[in-house]
């Protein structure tokens, strides 16, 4: 069954488990590879993804696409990697003491 890529947009992708993930909402493409390269996904489950934030889901973990899309992989949950804290103008402009 051939699908066009427009066809994808809004449809919901399931995790392996059966788990509502969200529903695709753009796709990222390889354009020099002419090949879908991910799904993206706007809202995706609080339940499966830390403070729902959008994510990309790699085209290879899908396993079929009919009425809706089902992944063959999907981690157990996704966590926001938090970046470093920066240190305090007060403490980065301060001299080292000898």
């Amino acid at each position: 069954m051939l699908v066009e890529m427009t066809e994808l947009l809004g449809r919901q992708v399931f995790t392996p488990e059966g788990r509502l993930l969200g529903e695709v909402g753009n796709i990222v493409v390889d354009v020099e590879g002419t090949k879908i390269d991910g799904l993206f996904i706007d809202e995706p489950s609080a339940l499966l993804v830390e403070d729902s934030k959008p994510i990309n889901i790699p085209y290879r973990w899908v396993a079929s696409v009919n009425d809706v899309v089902l992944l063959k992989y999907f981690p157990k949950r996704v966590s926001v990697k938090r970046a470093p804290k920066a240190p305090a103008p007060a403490e980065a402009a301060a001299p080292a003491a000898r």
